[in-house]
């Protein structure tokens, strides 16, 4: 199993940068499976020369993304912060691989330390790289990118989160440090350093699951996202079937969404989506009741242990709900206001695999309530 997955959340939509992250990440799960090997008589020649290829490729990573950063214009604040974080990495890289020998749980402490970094170098700093080079490119000054990212990242849980695992990544990488310094010069103290080090790391492992629960949000509407959404599906169904019970889906699309977002610009767009999300949200009754970001203006919402009638009901109280925000849709041909079609699908799935004829029905439900006039919901047949 890869040490770590590449998925969309990871992408900041600079090409040449998001190779390099894929590429990094290709060398850091070469790293750990090398780690893995039977093959004891080369192991350590194979992990001396990836390691020297990951430090190599990491090294031309950070040159191009300084010179990215200058022929761009960005603010010398972020610029400053950016080297001085390049800097640091390879010294403490580099140094807690020449003492690795005297480290407890070799592998899982540097690929855990790698991983962790890549991970707060992507979502963190690059990804901010990333907005303030889209916010120059749309005519704001380097500083006046600077700042909206800063006053952003102060309100922003998201943030807020980056931050924590920073702090943890930090303490792990101070620990680092004084494990190397102990094995220098008192070797009898290295037994106390190691067990502060793995602390550490047990702190940074639980701060990776809180990542991972991070990676299955949406990060505009704050529920859950289309990957989490497919594996809570199957999973749903399987449960379903083992136990001969129903299960509901509802589909739900924002009215004529295209027609508010042309007349009222973006940012309105996404205040409307995060306004619709809640009161679906907030329809739901059961922490087993999931809502999920399904793609564009479109949520699903995944109803265990719900039959047709019960699905109905939900349904009919979402439609409602979202018309009772009273969000003004001037552009709309069925409403004043902002409003949903709501597909809904119910059955006992067939087989432990049923969510695709699951989603289907509740797709063509949809399709109908759209072609029906919209603001209303639709129950397939089953």
């Amino acid at each position: 199993m890869d040490a770590f997955v590449w998925d969309h959340n990871f992408i900041t939509g600079l090409e040449d940068v998001d190779n390099q992250h894929h590429a990094l990440v290709d060398l850091f799960n070469e790293l750990s499976a090398t780690f893995q090997s039977t093959d004891l008589h080369n192991r350590e020649t194979l992990l001396n020369d990836t390691f020297a290829r990951l430090v190599a490729y990491t090294e031309y990573h950070f040159r191009d993304e300084e010179a990215l950063m200058r022929g761009v214009g960005i603010d010398p604040r972020h610029i400053a912060l950016q080297e001085a974080q390049h800097s640091q990495f390879v010294h403490q890289i580099n140094e807690i691989w020449s003492v690795r020998s005297s480290m407890p749980d070799t592998a899982e402490s540097i690929i855990g330390f790698l991983t962790s970094w890549l991970g707060l170098h992507i979502l963190g700093t690059d990804q901010a790289l990333a907005r303030q080079i889209v916010a120059v490119a749309a005519g704001a000054t380097p500083e006046q990118a600077w700042n909206n990212e800063h006053n952003a990242a102060e309100s922003n849980s998201t943030q807020a989160l980056l931050k924590l695992i920073e702090r943890l990544y930090h303490v792990l990488a101070q620990q680092n440090a004084g494990l190397i310094n102990a094995n220098r010069m008192l070797e009898e103290r290295v037994a106390d350093r190691t067990q502060a080090l793995a602390q550490a790391n047990e702190e940074l492992q639980h701060a990776n699951r809180m990542l991972e629960a991070f990676s299955r949000t949406d990060g505009l509407l704050g529920i859950a996202n289309r990957s989490y959404f497919d594996e809570r599906l199957a999973q749903a169904c399987a449960a379903a079937f083992r136990r001969e019970q129903p299960m509901a889906l509802l589909m739900i699309d924002v009215d004529h969404f295209k027609q508010f977002n042309d007349c009222h610009g973006h940012p309105k767009g996404d205040v409307c989506l995060q306004a619709v999300a809640r009161a679906v949200q907030q329809t739901m009754t059961r922490s087993t009741d999931l809502v999920a970001r399904y793609g564009g203006e479109e949520l699903a919402v995944i109803l265990p242990d719900t039959d047709a009638e019960g699905a109905a009901t939900v349904a009919a109280r979402v439609v409602a709900n979202v018309t009772a925000l009273g969000l003004v849709h001037g552009e709309s041909k069925v409403s004043p206001y902002v409003s949903v079609s709501v597909g809904v699908a119910a059955q006992v799935p067939p087989h432990k695999f049923g969510s695709t004829s699951l989603v289907e029905e509740a797709d063509a439900a949809l399709y109908e309530a759209k072609a029906g006039g919209r603001n209303r919901w639709v129950l397939a047949p089953h």
